[in-house]
């Protein structure tokens, strides 16, 4: 079921009356940019970081400080099987 012609001139009243005649052209304007970038949202494929930078630098530290310290223990159990 559509809406007839008198209940969408009914909204577009209600809309006017709400909203004034100077904001709508600002109100369509924001609303096909929202669109766009919604759009724009799905069809990219890469993620959005919204990390800090000292963030990253401790993730990075701690990712780091994990690499040397399981190859440390990695080299320990090399050298105590060799023995």
């Amino acid at each position: 079921m559509s809406p007839s012609i008198w209940q969408i001139l009914l909204v577009l009243a209600i809309v006017i009356l709400l909203f004034g005649p100077k904001r709508i052209p600002g109100l369509g304007k924001s609303l096909g940019e929202a669109i766009r970038g919604f759009k724009k949202g799905l069809n990219e494929d890469s993620e959005i970081d919204v990390t800090d930078a000292s963030k990253k630098e401790q993730i990075h530290e701690a990712s780091q400080s994990e690499k040397s310290r399981t190859g440390a223990e990695v080299k320990d159990k090399q050298e105590s099987s060799s023995s």
